[in-house]
């Protein structure tokens, strides 16, 4: 399953960032609703600045946004973002089934064949 350069370089980026346990932290807790810098920073035991520069890589990525709201910035996870990932896993994952749906039919055959 290749698809086009800009979409294998978005697929790289994509799970590159999640390769990091902060990250898909960060990830987690916005699946769950917005949150700012600070709301997400009180979460783990490192900088503020550090939390900002991983919520950098993760909207690099594509896979979160922020907006404005007064004086808030709050990010948001980009539900399509997730939605390519899974879809791009489960083109794999259903060709995976179906070889091992075909495997269990052989199986099946030979052992209802020594049962006779």
């Amino acid at each position: 399953m290749v698809g086009s350069d800009t979409t294998e370089t978005a697929l790289d980026r994509a799970f590159t960032a999640l390769g990091d346990p902060v990250r898909r932290a960060i990830v987690a807790r916005l699946s769950r609703g917005e949150a700012t810098v600070n709301e997400l920073a009180d979460l783990f035991p490192i900088t503020k600045q550090a939390v900002s520069r991983h919520i950098g890589v993760l909207e690099d990525a594509g896979l979160i946004t922020r907006s404005r709201d007064g004086q808030r910035r709050p990010c948001h996870l980009d539900p399509a973002a997730l939605e390519r990932l899974t879809a791009w896993i489960d083109g794999y994952r259903l060709a995976a089934e179906s070889r091992f749906r075909k495997l269990d039919a052989v199986l099946e055959s030979l052992k209802e064949e020594e049962e006779r």
